[in-house]
C-alpha cells in the first residue's frame, strides 16, 4: 500500500473510496472536525461539501492508501486543534499540554479489511505528521483486550477510530483511558 496526503487533486479518489454514503453514513470524515451542531446540520451532502472545501483551502484532512493505483483506505490525521468536536469532547480530553497530532478515523474498502490496511494507514499518517514537524501523534482506539470487548468481532464501523493492537505495533503507548473500552495512545516522534 502506498499512502499519500489528501489534496484537492485527489478528491475524486476520496469520492470513489467513500462511495455514495460518504464513508460512514454521510460523515465524509467531518465528525470530529466540525462542532457537533454544525456536523448534524450538514451531515450528508453538506459534510461532503465541507470536506472538499477544507481540501481546497489547503487543509490536508488525512492520508489515502492506494493499492495498484486504486484508493482503498483513509486515515484522518492533523493537529488536534483542527478537530473542533475532539477539542470539545468531555471523554477524549487532552491528557496534558503536549502539542499532539490526532488520528481520529479510518475507512477501509471492504475487500482490503483484515489485511493490515489500518497498520499501513497509521504508518503513513505518522510519517506525514513527522514531515510536518509534529512532536507526538495521538490516537483513540478500541481496546479489544478489555473485558467488555475480549473475544468479540467488530461489526460495521465500530472500529472507525482504530484498534489498540495496531497502535502498539508501531510503538504507541497508553497515556490515558477514555472509557472501559477506549484508550488514549501516544507516540512521541
Amino acid at each position: 500500500m502506498k499512502v499519500v496526503p489528501a489534496s484537492p487533486e485527489r478528491w475524486a479518489d476520496i469520492e470513489t473510496l467513500f462511495g455514495e454514503k460518504g464513508g460512514y453514513a454521510g460523515c465524509w470524515c467531518m465528525f470530529w472536525r466540525l462542532p457537533r451542531k454544525e456536523f448534524k446540520q450538514k451531515k450528508g451532502a453538506g459534510t461532503k461539501r465541507e470536506h472538499k472545501k477544507q481540501l481546497a483551502q489547503g487543509t490536508v484532512t488525512g492520508v489515502i492508501g492506494y493499492v495498484d493505483g486504486h484508493p482503498v483506505g483513509w486515515c484522518s490525521v492533523g493537529p488536534r486543534q483542527a478537530y473542533a468536536a475532539l477539542e470539545d469532547s468531555r471523554i477524549l480530553k487532552r491528557v496534558d499540554n503536549t502539542p499532539v497530532w490526532a488520528v481520529v478515523c479510518y475507512f477501509v474498502a471492504k475487500p482490503y479489511r483484515k489485511q493490515n490496511a489500518m497498520l499501513r494507514l497509521l504508518e503513513g499518517a505518522v510519517a506525514y505528521a513527522r514531515k510536518q514537524g509534529a512532536v507526538a501523534v495521538e490516537g483513540y482506539p478500541l481496546d479489544m483486550d478489555s473485558p467488555q470487548l475480549s473475544g468479540q468481532n467488530l461489526n460495521t464501523y465500530a472500529g472507525y477510530m482504530g484498534i489498540a493492537s495496531v497502535y502498539k505495533k508501531l510503538g504507541f503507548k497508553q497515556v490515558g483511558r477514555a472509557s472501559e473500552t477506549q484508550l488514549i495512545m501516544r507516540l512521541m516522534l
